[in-house]
């Protein structure tokens, strides 16, 4: 992961270093620690704005070399809009920015302080985490560099007005940081790098966290029936996995909450073969096991008070002389049976065993799962929204309101009756694809045969998992997505004591 940045804590009046950043409101007001520090140079930062046309809008920066009076060697004005009208999320943001403008030196000073007076601690430790997350980045490979992406890291002290406080906060926030980072080294990993043996590998290396972690090879899954999942991955010569982690934080023998990911390793389409086109971001259609696997590095770095299932089903869907063919049926372990249409609709079939293995092994409050699902969804919502399919309002509110709170936004679509015609088959109990018209609906219709009576939501994150427009927080092409979301549902509703 990347060590691109040191973040800490300091107190308002440590004298800056390289960089000073300052925020501001819509009528370039600064606080008392802001106006103490410029001194004199407040002057010259009205006159630059002036001149600039920078009006304090959230996120907007005016950058100039540092006035007289002020020992930094330069001056970052950042616009944080209205004050009462930021959102928590914003304050991620307002430190993505500050990161994007400083990380290039050695030293930077980030003054915590809106016009109203110190940020708090959450809000201190917020902007610190989005320092860390804009800092990524996933160059490992590239053996001859440019002078601009050398590697150096820069030292970022956040000036708060209570550091003990600050540091507090920031210590689960730095968690889950490394937490999106790891999803988002898994996603960018390259397929020969990546693959399924080698990702349950990685996905072991919790264990240093105290999460339990278990690895079914392709005996273990035959001798369960998981004849789906070993379906897809039968043309391939890397043999799937599927890892449990359990990372248990809360009362002994309570009820645990679940989340599973698809992991295809990498998705040629089998015999029912992708175009060529694009064909190489295929390795990123493991992007709901990374964010499981990142969300369980969080809960655990950071002690969550909850206990935690983590489920990847692992392959590759490769077109060899031995690969699945379309008419094909296979028995998933639930005993259903599943006519294969289309071997490019293989996540859904990964995932029913791995659901099904879940649900009735560990009996969870709920099941969460995350895939690169389909392309449809994406037709439907862009590259905003995460698409979401839930048969439990409880938990479809909840994580909306997660989304909302962290960025990573979801969008409930329907599930019903009507659309679960469409994949029932002549020949089995099932067929794996429901034609053209709300290809992610019947997806979704799909898995929902394999959660029991589990309280479950899917998100289809073919959108946001990797590929998406880059932000303030994130630069990197796997952005990591899920990780923040799902942190956030549980502390908020499902931590003992809170």
């Amino acid at each position: 992961m990347s060590d691109a940045v040191k973040v800490g804590f300091v107190p308002f009046s440590t004298a800056a270093r390289g960089s000073l950043v300052v925020f501001c409101d819509e009528t370039l007001k600064f606080g008392a620690a802001t106006r103490k520090a410029l001194g004199a140079a407040a002057a010259t930062v009205r006159r630059a704005a002036e001149v600039s046309h920078f009006k304090g809008k959230l996120a907007a920066t005016l950058d100039i070399v540092a006035p007289d009076g002020i020992k930094a060697e330069r001056l970052l004005v950042i616009g944080a809009g209205k004050p009462a009208a930021l959102k928590d999320k914003d304050f991620f943001r307002l430190g993505g920015v500050a990161a994007g403008k400083v990380l290039s030196g050695a030293a930077a000073t980030i003054v915590a302080e809106l016009p109203s007076g110190a940020m708090t601690a959450a809000q201190a430790a917020a902007v610190g985490a989005g320092v860390r997350l804009r800092a990524y980045r996933f160059d490992r490979y590239k053996t001859k560099k440019k002078d601009d992406d050398a590697p150096r890291r820069t030292d970022v002290a956040v000036a708060a007005g209570d550091v003990a406080a600050a540091r507090k906060a920031f210590a689960p926030q730095s968690h889950v940081a490394d937490g999106v980072m790891l999803a988002r080294e898994l996603v960018n990993e390259p397929p020969n790098v990546l693959y399924p043996v080698a990702f349950a590998r990685r996905a072991s290396q919790l264990r240093k966290l105290g999460v339990t972690v278990e690895v079914l090879d392709v005996k273990a899954m035959t001798r369960l029936g998981m004849g789906a999942l070993l379906g897809v991955g039968q043309g391939s010569a890397q043999p799937s996995r599927v890892v449990i982690m359990k990372w248990n934080g809360g009362k002994r023998g309570e009820q645990p909450v679940a989340f599973v990911g698809k992991g295809v390793c990498f998705d040629t389409g089998g015999i029912s073969i992708k175009s060529a086109g694009g064909m190489e971001e295929m390795k990123g259609d493991m992007g709901g096991a990374a964010c499981v696997v990142g969300l369980m590095h969080a809960l655990a770095a950071r002690k969550a008070r909850v206990n935690a299932i983590g489920a990847i089903g692992l392959v590759e869907n490769m077109p060899d002389g031995n690969a699945q063919r379309p008419g094909d049926i296979v028995t998933s372990m639930s005993g259903q049976t599943i006519e294969i249409i289309n071997t490019d609709a293989e996540g859904r079939l990964v995932l029913a065993d791995v659901l099904w293995y879940v649900a009735t092994k560990f009996k969870p409050k709920f099941m969460v799962d995350l895939a690169t699902l389909t392309g449809a969804i994406m037709v439907a919502l862009g590259t905003e929204y995460a698409g979401m399919f839930s048969n439990d309002d409880q938990l479809a509110e909840r994580l909306t309101a997660a989304g909302q709170a962290t960025g990573e936004k979801v969008w409930r679509m329907p599930l019903g009756p009507e659309y679960d015609k469409l994949i029932d088959s002549r020949f089995a109990d099932m067929k794996n694809t429901g034609g053209r018209h709300g290809g992610s609906i019947t997806a979704a219709q799909f898995l929902q045969r394999f959660v029991d009576d589990t309280p479950w939501a899917h998100l289809d994150v073919a959108g946001t998992a990797m590929g998406a427009p880059k932000t303030d927080i994130n630069q990197s092409w796997g952005s990591g997505y899920g990780v923040r979301l799902l942190d956030q549902l549980v502390a908020d509703h499902y931590e003992a004591g809170r």
